[in-house]
């Protein structure tokens, strides 16, 4: 199964179908392989989200009419359940295969048990259990859960001394197939799919806004020490580091130039703010993607430190411009680092904001955009924000490429040209 993505809102499908273990095949290309079978209800339950949030899905009729099919497992072993809970039992099998090929879930020992393979793992997450797994593909279960990894393994091999063998069982053919669906596709099967214009590569700071709420979403589900809080109002979201000392405010229905982002940092849980930031609604997404992974790439601490500007701060924060051949001027208390041939993006730092004993007014500003085909765009930052975020930004700005706003406007799901086999069907 297939999803090619065009148009604006790509990067937002690509967000939701990712989350739901679609996997990136290629640029905009997305594959679903489970070892259920389900794949046409999975995908019609995406274009149905999709859709929902106002992505345009075209469905191919070849998926389509593998939706409208009927059919079930041959000598399926809970004969009492209905199809949709015989999809609940083989969607929690998928999440459990799912779980072991990210690394999610670490398998310690395996056995045969009759017919069929059990297995003892621990989920890797904060809090996870040990696990005593049942059943293989589709059947396969949690039976069992255990507090610690030693307790798991003494039960377990107090049942399958005879049989235990070290590390996960041998793939079964239900699970080469699914890696084979992953890694072999053709995009130009569909010869009724109208064609699509090549994506164009501009600079990063000229590329659309992008959605920054499926950022959000992503960077909380990504960096597990970030924690989601709600406040009395629905307007904003606020991200939390565990230390309390990071924080980010993101409001939802910000208005066109307005700030969508407000960044910052705190001495402790409770002490003062050290330093802060701000970016409008136009900022590109992947130019904040790159701000916020830069808030978790090091110890909090240490980034919510007061960087004191120095000549070593500066120099360290503008070093990819340098290298990049950005020319600075100095016009009264303002340095500015301008692109090359007086491209539209540059980068400031106002001396009188930067020794001013109120840090309310940004000391640095990087700017982009203003053109016909991308709106103006600005990040701001107090004096003493961390010259290592500040680096990062700017090589992000002064390096990088992204892909332009392709004139089609759809979101395309289609069938995937390699084919697998199917249980019996009925009708």
């Amino acid at each position: 199964m297939q999803a090619v993505l065009t148009g604006p809102q790509s990067r937002v499908a690509l967000v939701a179908l990712e989350a739901a273990d679609w996997s990136v095949a290629a640029t905009n290309v997305l594959v679903l392989a489970r070892i259920d079978h389900e794949e046409p209800y999975w995908a019609a339950d995406a274009a149905k989200h999709l859709t929902a949030e106002g992505i345009a899905v075209e469905v191919t009729p070849r998926l389509q009419e593998a939706i409208d099919e009927e059919w079930t497992w041959p000598n399926y072993p809970m004969p009492w359940c209905t199809r949709s809970e015989i999809r609940e039992v083989s969607d929690q099998a998928q999440k459990i295969h799912d779980a072991i090929r990210h690394g999610h879930l670490l398998i310690h020992a395996h056995a045969r048990d009759g017919h069929t393979t059990v297995a003892v793992g621990t989920y890797l997450h904060r809090g996870g259990k040990s696990v005593y797994l049942h059943g293989e593909d589709h059947l396969r279960q949690i039976a069992d859960t255990f507090d610690s990894p030693a307790e798991a393994l003494v039960a377990f091999e107090k049942v399958h001394a005879a049989e235990m063998r070290p590390g996960p069982a041998p793939l079964t053919d239900t699970e080469r197939a699914a890696i084979a669906a992953r890694s072999v596709f053709d995009i130009t099967t569909d010869k009724s799919e109208r064609s699509r214009p090549e994506p164009e590569t501009v600079p990063v700071y000229l590329a659309d806004a992008g959605d920054h709420q499926a950022l959000l979403d992503a960077f909380l589900n990504t960096h597990g020490e970030f924690e989601r809080w709600r406040t009395w109002s629905d307007d904003t979201t606020h991200v939390v580091h565990e230390s309390l000392v990071l924080r980010a405010e993101f409001i939802h229905e910000a208005d066109p130039d307005d700030t969508q982002w407000k960044i910052a940092a705190y001495e402790s849980p409770v002490g003062e703010r050290t330093w802060h930031a701000t970016a409008t609604t136009t900022v590109p997404v992947e130019i904040m993607r790159v701000l916020l992974e830069s808030l978790a790439s090091t110890d909090a601490v240490e980034i919510a430190t007061y960087d004191y500007i120095s000549e070593a701060s500066i120099t360290e924060a503008t070093r990819p411009l340098a290298d990049a051949g950005w020319h600075h001027t100095i016009e009264g208390h303002t340095i500015c680092w301008q692109a090359p041939a007086d491209l539209r993006i540059s980068m400031q730092l106002d001396a009188f904001a930067a020794h001013s004993p109120h840090d309310a007014l940004p000391a640095w500003t990087i700017r982009g955009g203003g053109d016909s085909n991308s709106p103006p765009w600005a990040l701001h930052f107090s004096p003493h924000a961390a010259a290592s975020v500040l680096h990062n930004v700017a090589f992000e700005v002064a390096n990088q490429l992204a892909t332009a706003r392709p004139s089609n406007t759809h979101t395309t799901l289609h069938v995937a040209s390699a084919s697998r086999a199917r249980p019996a069907k009925r009708r």
